[in-house]
């Protein structure tokens, strides 16, 4: 069999479903800053969340009960920023918000390693993690013996 050159790619946009279009909707305005670039309420609500430059996240609302990390599925979602401080700014604002933090602040992906963040769940229950690369560390893990990003 020959060596076939695979095409350059990128993750694109990532669909998520949801139980309530409007709560979701400020959820991920609020905790991210991203602004609504497109909505439709037929044939069922759904809204397409962008960056100001481009499309992030689309909502569907067409799910009933929570996240269930007990089915095949996601995960979760990850989203990388520059900095622990960075990462800092997202942890107060999501105290602000009450959000739900899987663990008691930030957390490094794995015992004696710089790059962490912190975990949370959004209205649905699903499992979200803003990290840095650097400086998380500093920080205990929660579980010497597996990644904090694995199970949780």
């Amino acid at each position: 069999m020959s060596a076939v050159n695979t095409p350059a790619f990128q993750t694109g946009h990532i669909g998520i479903n949801v139980t309530n279009i409007e709560k979701s909707k400020q959820f991920y305005q609020s905790v991210f800053g991203f602004t609504v670039s497109w909505e439709a309420d037929e044939p069922g609500h759904c809204a397409f969340l962008s960056d100001g430059q481009k499309l992030i996240l689309t909502l569907w609302e067409q799910s009933e009960g929570t996240f269930a990390k007990d089915r095949p599925g996601l995960h979760h979602l990850s989203f990388r920023v520059n900095s622990i401080e960075d990462v800092r700014f997202f942890e107060n604002k999501l105290k602000l918000l009450d959000a739900n933090l899987l663990y008691q602040g930030i957390v490094p992906h794995g015992e004696g390693q710089d790059s962490g963040g912190i975990f949370f769940t959004d209205p649905d229950g699903i499992r979200l993690e803003i990290y840095s690369p650097v400086r998380a560390s500093e920080y205990p893990a929660p579980v010497a013996s597996a990644p904090t990003c694995g199970f949780f």
